[in-house]
C-alpha cells in the first residue's frame, strides 16, 4: 500500500515523511471503525480552519478591490463541497480511499466524502511539513483558478436564480430540475438536465457535473425567453 500512496504523493507534490498521517487523512469512519483505526474526521477539522486561513489571506493581499462580503462570497465559491471535489477527482483521490465494506455497499455521497479528504490532506501536509508554506502552495496551486474566476463574477446572480425570479415575477410556479442522461465513465460524466416550469419543458443543458448542468439549462432557458 506504501508504494501505491507514493502515486498520491506524487500526485499532491508532497512526499509524507509520516506516511501513517496521509493514510489516516484518506480513511473514512467506516473504515476506522472496522479496523479500530484512526479516521481521517480529526484533521478534516484542522484542514478546513487551514484552508479558510489561507484562502483568506490569499483574497486579503491580491484582491483590494473587493469588499469584506464579496471576498466571504469569492471564498465560499472557491472553497466549497464541490471545488473540493474537482480537486479530489484532479489528484485521483478516489483510488486511494479507505472505505469499510458496508460504504462500498451503499450509496454513500462519495463527493461529501473526498472533498472531507482534502481538507483532511491539507491538515496531514501541515503536520508533517510544520511548515505553512508548504500546504499554502497545495492549497493555492489547486484554488487560484477558482478564486480568480469567483472574484470576476461575485455579486452576479446565478442563472438559476434569475431563472427563478423571473419565472415567479408574478406569482408561485413549480419549477423542477431532472438530470436526464448521464454518459461517460465514472471519472469524466457529461450530465444532461431539463428545467421544467409547471410540468412544461423550458431547456436542456449539459456539463461535466449535475449542477453545471443545471446551470447550463437554466442559462438556455433565460435565453429563450429573450428571444420571444
Amino acid at each position: 500500500m506504501i508504494n501505491k500512496l507514493e502515486k498520491l504523493e506524487e500526485e499532491i507534490g508532497y512526499v509524507f515523511k509520516n506516511k501513517n498521517l496521509l493514510i489516516t487523512a484518506l480513511t473514512h469512519t467506516s473504515y476506522a471503525y472496522e479496523n479500530k483505526v484512526k479516521s481521517y474526521e480529526r484533521l478534516e477539522y484542522l484542514g478546513d480552519s487551514i484552508l479558510e486561513f489561507i484562502s483568506s489571506k490569499y483574497l486579503f493581499n491580491n484582491y483590494e478591490n473587493l469588499s469584506e462580503g464579496e471576498m466571504t462570497k469569492v471564498r465560499a465559491y472557491a472553497v466549497c463541497e464541490d471545488s473540493l471535489f474537482e480537486i479530489a477527482n484532479k489528484h485521483n483521490f478516489s483510488d486511494f480511499l479507505y472505505l469499510g465494506k458496508s460504504e462500498k455497499a451503499g450509496n454513500s455521497d462519495k463527493k461529501a466524502i473526498l472533498a472531507d479528504c482534502v481538507e483532511a490532506v491539507i491538515a496531514g501536509i501541515y503536520l508533517d511539513s510544520g511548515d505553512i508554506s508548504i500546504v499554502e502552495k497545495f492549497i493555492l496551486d489547486n484554488i487560484k483558478d477558482k478564486v480568480e474566476y469567483g472574484s470576476h463574477n461575485v455579486g452576479l446572480k446565478d442563472y438559476k436564480t434569475v431563472l427563478q425570479e423571473k419565472l415567479q415575477a408574478h406569482g408561485e410556479v413549480f419549477i423542477k430540475y431532472e438530470i436526464i442522461n448521464e454518459q461517460g465513465p465514472d471519472h469524466n460524466k457529461t450530465f444532461t438536465a431539463e428545467v421544467k416550469c409547471n410540468g412544461r419543458s423550458l431547456a436542456i443543458g449539459s456539463g461535466r457535473s449535475k449542477k453545471h448542468a443545471e446551470m447550463e439549462a437554466a442559462k438556455k432557458a433565460l435565453e429563450n425567453m429573450e428571444e420571444k
